[in-house]
């Protein structure tokens, strides 16, 4: 194979020095070098393959890392990082040691931010925008945002502050008609209406030759935004055109995959001396013909076949809890018709879909605004409905404040359950579950179940929705431990743990998928002459107070959790004794106070000393340091 421009380029200057051309063929190669490591390691692919000429524009045009390129979630980030020196790295995209799936400004001073959720480019762009004007700077700030991202309270909320200071900087926004699912709500059928309109892109091209024949920048950038904010409202309602409204300059839709096209306009609205959207309609996947004829499946996909785009088969293994909970979910509400199922932009990802087609009434995607899914649910629980809020715990986070007043102070019957709780693998620290058990702990009124297998999970839902009031339940990433779904869910007691094995010397209370790993260092202590005790604790909150007093007899209390130890269950475990007025020696394994990378969970765990041989070996040298 010859030498490819990808190879020659270590930097975004590098850019600069190539035709349009000679972008348009470097578009190509980091295509097939996106899906070439894609397939190997899996990844965010459609939305990635879909960004890629905007990227090469922007970096073209700017001066990285002194100009600042801010990305929203980051799913579009691939060939960001091939063109910022990070080539010879990305054959270990979202591996362990390797480099982040995500912009991670350890890697490179060409990343702002951490990005990993949505809707936060727009404010992060805005305070860089505004701590240059402070300085009396002259950088460039770019924030580069999808369709559905831009659905999300808090990009509205960035919008009208951008608008209201009218700062200089740029919006782009990646309109490509998904999100991981389906776009939903108003904004998409604003956009889709623009993009659909025959009269709008009249307007459009008359935009471009406008610009193409216009003079010096100051009169072709004040012609450009009158013919967009007055010609194009005699053709479309005024209230579509909601950026204009807001007090933000916006282009017309423009060909997101056209090097020449993005660059002409992206150098004009670079000179604007107040805030552009430039509004950019790709195709999500573009270039490989399985991502786009199925942009949802190749939004996060797992190592693939590139000649089918089937994903690579794995040895046939327990069905995931994903799948486990959404068909238990299902039984559920055939037996109960107020049942409503919940999710923002994670039908497929919460294992929901099912639901969704069974009972379409009773399904509401919320779209990216966790926010406004659990005020909505505390809303259907006030009207005798009985919601269940399907959401990644990684993304619950971001609605802690509803979930607080609008449904535990209220004490409404809501069931939150809680997907990817605890290390979910290669998308790494912005993804990982670690702080819903400090978090839901904390509040009054919320019941807290951390089922150990998929039989737990399915008798943790049907206890939920039985006995009513704010719960949560949460449940791991991936396949379930192989243990048989019961036909018949029971009610369990609250707050009473399950003793899964006998042993005097050590207790080991273990909560959720703790305790597959807990029953293996159990083995490991017997082999050495320690004898372990090993509690389902099931119950984070209320916590068992027998099961706890009765482990203070033995020589050492372990509490092994999946999340952070700050705030969490074995905290919760602590106070316990505290309360009963018990003195016991305490170890509490979970999750130090940091940020765990990307990696395969096994090794992750491993790492932070939570599967068998760390447990075992913990409780070992906490035994050897008591003599």
């Amino acid at each position: 194979m010859g030498q490819r421009i990808l190879d020659a380029i270590s930097s975004p200057a590098d850019l600069k020095l190539l035709t349009d051309d000679e972008l348009a063929i470097l578009a190509t190669e980091i295509r097939e070098e996106i899906v070439t490591v894609a397939a190997e390691n899996g990844g965010h692919v459609a939305s990635s393959l879909g960004a890629v000429e905007i990227i090469l524009a922007v970096h073209s045009l700017i001066d990285c890392p002194s100009d600042k390129f801010v990305f929203d979630v980051g799913h579009q980030a691939y060939a960001h990082k091939l063109v910022t020196g990070r080539l010879e790295q990305f054959s270990g995209l979202r591996t362990y040691e390797g480099l982040s799936g995500f912009p991670k400004p350890e890697e490179s001073p060409c990343d702002v931010h951490p990005s990993g959720h949505a809707s936060d480019s727009l404010s992060v762009a805005l305070g860089l925008a505004e701590a240059r004007d402070l300085d009396h700077g002259r950088e460039k700030v770019v924030a580069l945002i999808g369709d559905a991202a831009l659905s999300g309270g808090m990009a509205f909320e960035a919008l009208n502050h951008i608008g209201q200071v009218q700062t200089p900087m740029v919006v782009i926004l990646n309109d490509n008609e998904f999100s991981i699912s389906r776009n939903v709500g108003a904004m998409v059928k604003h956009l889709g209406y623009m993009r659909a309109t025959t009269q709008y892109r009249t307007a459009r091209d008359s935009v471009q030759e406008r610009l193409e024949s216009s003079g010096p920048l100051g009169t072709a950038l004040a012609d450009f935004g009158r013919n967009v904010k007055e010609s194009l409202k005699q053709f479309i309602l005024p209230r579509t055109m909601i950026f204009e409204q807001l007090g933000i300059l916006c282009t017309a839709p423009i060909d997101g995959h056209d090097i020449g096209a993005l660059k002409e306009t992206l150098r004009m609205v670079l000179d604007a001396d107040a805030p552009v959207l430039m509004h950019v309609v790709t195709k999500k996947g573009a270039g490989y013909a399985p991502a786009m004829r199925n942009p949802e499946k190749f939004h996060g996909v797992a190592p693939f076949d590139i000649a089918t785009g089937e994903v690579k088969k794995k040895p046939a293994s327990a069905p995931s809890y994903m799948n486990v909970f959404g068909e238990a979910l299902v039984r559920e509400a055939r037996r109960d018709e107020d049942i409503i199922a919940i999710t923002a932009a994670m039908k497929d990802g919460t294992g929901l879909s099912a639901f969704a087609e069974e009972f379409p009434e009773r399904f509401i995607d919320s779209g990216i605004a966790e926010e406004h899914a659990v005020g909505l649910a505390s809303g259907l629980a006030k009207g005798g409905k009985k919601p269940v809020v399907a959401i990644y715990s990684t993304f619950l986070q971001r609605a802690i404040d509803q979930i607080i007043i609008n449904n535990a102070l209220p004490d409404l019957n809501v069931v939150f359950a809680i997907d990817r709780a605890g290390v979910v693998g290669e998308d790494g620290p912005t993804h990982h579950g670690m702080f819903d058990l400090a978090f839901m702990r904390m509040i009054p009124h919320m019941r807290v179940l951390a089922p150990s297998n998929e039989a737990e999970l399915v008798h943790a839902l049907h206890t939920a929705l039985a006995l009513g009031g704010p719960f949560a339940v949460r449940y791991p990433r991936g396949a379930g431990e192989g243990v048989a779904v019961p036909h018949e869910p029971e009610v369990l007691v609250v707050g009473k743990a399950n003793v899964v094995r006998k042993g005097d010397d050590v207790a080991i209370l273990a909560f959720g998928r703790m305790v597959g790993r807990a029953l293996g260092a159990a083995e490991l202590l017997a082999e050495r002459g320690i004898e372990a005790r090993v509690v389902d604790m099931r119950w984070v909150k209320p916590l068992d107070a027998k099961a706890v007093s009765r482990a203070a007899k033995t020589k050492l209390v372990v509490t092994v959790e999946g999340g952070v130890i700050a705030g969490g269950a074995g905290e919760g475990v602590l106070g316990e004794l505290a309360r009963q007025g018990l003195q016991a020696p305490v170890l509490n394994l979970g999750i130090q106070d940091t940020f765990v990378p990307q990696g395969k969970t096994d090794l992750l765990l491993r790492d932070l000393g939570l599967d068998a041989e760390g447990i075992a070996a913990s409780i070992e040298e906490r035994l050897a340091r008591s003599r």
